[in-house]
């Protein structure tokens, strides 16, 4: 076995090599063992294994992953991008924006990874929305929001990163039983604050693979991952904002008026509903 180190690209045997991680830390201990501590290459998922059980990849090996990764990703915003245009009155809604004079509502994205953010970025300019992305480790989101809340006085806050269950199928209603989600409850706190010291009425997407759902609707995010404890796709909370942004006809958008968009629909993403933050310019 060729000897597993940080950086690299790898799959666990014991899960069929189902997602691709790379390897951001190895922990030894005094008897011996290693553990490594595992990102998600195509997957919103932290985890960790022991070194025993990676299966080490090769480049051609991580570029067919990643060309599949990106095939998916851009049948996914072609088959969006044809729905929003049927829906529109004359074919094209981004067109439709500017000629009623419509400005959709203004994001904000803090998102844990940086090839994420960038995705995400490409999403959001494909659709024409008004929106700006930071990569922010999870960690450090609490800190930042509050200022760049200050800065950039968006509309529509979106909170993301990796997560996941530390010990799987077991300890849902334990925050510490998650990697992340403490960051992101946090993080939606800071938000809230802002919304009081501001007058302001953000809606909110918190969130990523196997989030504490319940606890980030209770700390104020309108949307969240992830009620049943799953994997969700790098688009399902780019998809509630642009819902959010964009809403034409619907004053209050709920999941129900987003589920059939998303992935896994209301298994991946619920929440209690937000207000429409597309404006008309009447002037």
């Amino acid at each position: 076995m060729e000897k597993i180190k940080k950086g690299d690209i790898v799959g666990r045997i014991s899960y069929g090599k189902d997602i691709v991680f790379y390897v951001k830390r190895i922990i030894k201990y005094k008897d011996g063992k290693k553990i490594a501590l595992l990102k998600g290459v195509t997957e919103r998922i932290e985890a960790d294994s022991n070194i025993d059980d990676l299966y080490l990849m090769d480049k051609v090996q991580l570029e067919n992953e990643l060309k599949k990764f990106d095939r998916n990703l851009n049948l996914r915003i072609e088959n969006i991008e044809k729905k929003n245009m049927n829906s529109s009155i004359d074919g094209n809604k981004k067109n439709d924006r500017v000629l009623s004079n419509c400005i959709t509502g203004k994001i904000l994205h803090l998102d844990g990874d940086k090839k994420y953010s960038e995705k995400s970025l490409r999403y959001y300019k494909r659709m024409g929305l008004n929106a700006v992305v930071k990569n922010v480790p999870e960690y450090k989101q609490p800190r930042v929001v509050y200022r760049l809340l200050e800065y950039y006085r968006p509309d529509i806050l979106v909170i993301t990163g990796h997560d996941g269950l530390i010990k799987k199928d077991t300890g849902y209603d334990d925050l510490y039983n998650y990697r992340n989600s403490k960051y992101f409850i946090e993080t939606v706190k800071q938000a809230r604050l802002y919304d009081r010291n501001n007058n302001a009425n953000l809606a909110i997407f918190a969130g990523a693979c196997q989030s504490y759902f319940e606890a980030l609707i209770m700390a104020g995010a309108n949307f969240a991952s992830s009620p049943a404890r799953i994997l969700i796709d790098i688009l399902d909370p780019l998809i509630v904002a642009e819902k959010i942004a964009t809403a034409d006809y619907v004053r209050y958008i709920t999941i129900d008026d987003i589920e059939g968009e998303l992935r896994d629909g209301k298994k991946g993403v619920g929440g209690i509903g937000a207000n429409r933050k597309e404006k008309r310019n009447f002037l």
